[in-house]
């Protein structure tokens, strides 16, 4: 199980660094800002989108391990499980983060970087330390 919560972390922490290295770039002006800002259509589907994905995200990846088929499957098959779940829960939360992080900068919609300081503070709740992965892994009685 070491090896998974590894594995796991190593995930979880390159796509907060991916996250952080867009920003530094944006920040640092090596990559333009704002340069779709004027399509204010794609702007506005975009931002509906990424609000409801961004929302359903957060509730789903922080529900995941408490759905039935999830929580028994963890219980039976252990490592392979929460590596598997593990994964899924982290790109639920990590891959709309770091998106909303993109378009933020594209499109200069504060809009987009609200949902992903939303879902940068899920993160915490679902930290895959070791304990965390064997307390997920054990029955409840």
């Amino acid at each position: 199980m070491k090896k998974v919560s590894q594995q796991l972390i190593a995930f979880y922490t390159a796509q907060i660094v991916l996250a952080l290295v867009i920003v530094v770039l944006f920040e640092l002006d090596m990559l333009p800002t704002g340069i779709m800002a004027d399509d204010k259509q794609t702007d506005f589907l975009l931002t509906a989108t990424m609000e409801i994905v961004s929302l359903g995200a957060a509730f789903l990846g922080l529900r995941l391990f408490k759905f039935e088929v999830v929580s028994k499957s963890l219980v039976e098959q252990k490592e392979k499980a929460m590596w598997k779940w593990g994964m899924t829960r982290l790109l639920i939360l990590e891959a709309p983060m770091v998106i909303n992080t993109l378009l933020y900068y594209i499109f200069m919609n504060t809009t987009f970087g609200y949902l992903a300081i939303i879902l940068l503070l899920c993160l915490p709740f679902v930290y895959p330390s070791l304990n965390r992965c064997l307390a997920e892994t054990t029955a409840e009685a």
